[in-house]
């Protein structure tokens, strides 16, 4: 792997753990209004904080890299979350479907750069 490819992969691959992770401490911290975008896309309360500790151990799996099936169900998990959350915010036209896309990004890019390591 060169080191072009390397830094591609470290970029993409701490911009997707930085969003995660402040995705997963605003539903943490700031339940109430995660709550109500849920219930506006029609998403039970009940899954926030089962979704925020998943992030957070997805982000785990993927930075440490000690487990390859981890890291591919991480990768996995993560794919579903930003494609259903994207067709969620479309489904309700609020605009906020952007967010979702790069995270799509940023996860093909780090899993396609993780793989030539």
């Amino acid at each position: 792997m060169s080191k072009r490819d390397k830094i591609i992969y470290w970029i993409a691959t701490g911009l997707l753990s930085a969003m995660m992770m402040m995705s997963a401490g605003m539903y943490l911290f700031n339940n109430a209004m995660v709550s109500e975008t849920f219930s506006n896309l029609g998403f039970p309360s009940y899954i926030i904080y089962p979704l925020a500790v998943a992030k957070i151990l997805g982000v785990i799996a993927i930075v440490s890299n000690k487990s390859k099936a981890l890291k591919e169900w991480a990768y996995a998990g993560f794919f579903f979350d930003f494609v259903l959350a994207a067709a969620a915010h479309v489904s309700i036209s609020d605009g906020d479907h952007m967010g979702a896309i790069v995270a799509i990004v940023l996860l093909f890019v780090s899993y396609f750069f993780g793989q030539k390591r």
